[in-house]
């Protein structure tokens, strides 16, 4: 079986919006689009690389498969460690609006979202990924599906933008499974869900 993995860039107010350009995704007037930039480093580029590299198929959101679709089938190096894997290995789009998707080994999911990523892991492979994609992370959150975090958490607070944990959530523990740092100063918390939250009163 394969798990479902999310990689997620954020800031420390928990934004995924736009982190790569000005003009990545400047949807409900978000205008700090490219934040992630001053952080970027070969640290990141390594830890990227490692995640890729265990990759054997792709879950995205609509926005996130536009980005990704105009960008990366433009990388023709076959030794780039992020663009050989997108190219090459299947992608599964969740939309409602698209009909069609043209990058190559893409599918769009069809049917009930939840029962579809349920069969995508129970078939065989390593990781099906999910980058980016904040409205399908947090319902993959919501349905307790998915089997491990990457978050790499940027030092700048941004104020706005869409987050990746929205108020009402489930209770949720997580067990910290990984953590490093980069020498811009992003902190890469790897974590597994570890079942429901437990309260309880300090001292007790």
């Amino acid at each position: 079986m394969a798990q479902l993995t999310l990689t997620a860039f954020l800031s420390l107010d928990s934004v995924m919006q736009a982190p790569g350009g000005r003009e990545e995704d400047p949807s409900d007037g978000f205008d700090h689009g490219g934040w992630l930039a001053p952080f970027a480093d070969e640290d990141m580029d390594r830890f990227m690389a490692e995640v890729f590299d265990r990759a054997d198929a792709f879950l995205l959101g609509r926005r996130t498969y536009e980005i990704f679709a105009g960008y990366w089938p433009k990388v023709t190096d076959p030794d780039d460690p992020i663009a050989g894997r997108l190219n090459a290995l299947p992608k599964h789009v969740v939309s409602r609006t698209l009909d069609r998707v043209d990058w190559h080994g893409s599918r769009l999911v069809e049917g009930d979202l939840v029962e579809a990523v349920t069969r995508l892991k129970e078939g065989p492979g390593r990781e099906v990924q999910v980058h980016g994609s904040t409205r399908l992370a947090r319902t993959l959150l919501a349905h307790g599906l998915l089997d491990r975090l990457d978050l790499l958490v940027f030092p700048v607070f941004l104020g706005s933008g869409r987050r990746l944990f929205p108020e009402g959530g489930t209770p949720t523990a997580f067990e910290l499974t990984g953590h490093r740092r980069t020498a811009a100063g992003a902190s890469i918390q790897t974590y597994r869900p570890a079942g429901p939250a437990t309260f309880g009163t300090i001292g007790e």
